[in-house]
């Protein structure tokens, strides 16, 4: 993943939830937060990754920057 930017305008909720699974990948320049997406229950197929995002640390720092400003109280 190369960066964040905000996107502006409307949005509305998915209908429907997905899940995500994370695991850690190692690798010579340290390790990536891989966070996968699985489709909703709703999905006709069995259930496989639709999304992954791998995170650095500079990724996952950034990453853990919007959190707190969406969700100040955390």
């Amino acid at each position: 993943m190369t960066q964040f930017f905000q996107v502006r305008g409307d949005a509305k909720p998915h209908p429907t939830e997905v899940e995500c699974g994370y695991r850690t990948v190692d690798t010579p320049l340290g390790p990536l937060l891989q966070l996968s997406t699985y489709g909703s229950d709703e999905r006709q197929s069995e259930k496989k990754v639709s999304q992954t995002l791998q995170l650095d640390r500079e990724g996952a720092r950034r990453l853990l920057a919007i959190i707190r400003d969406t969700f100040p109280d955390l």
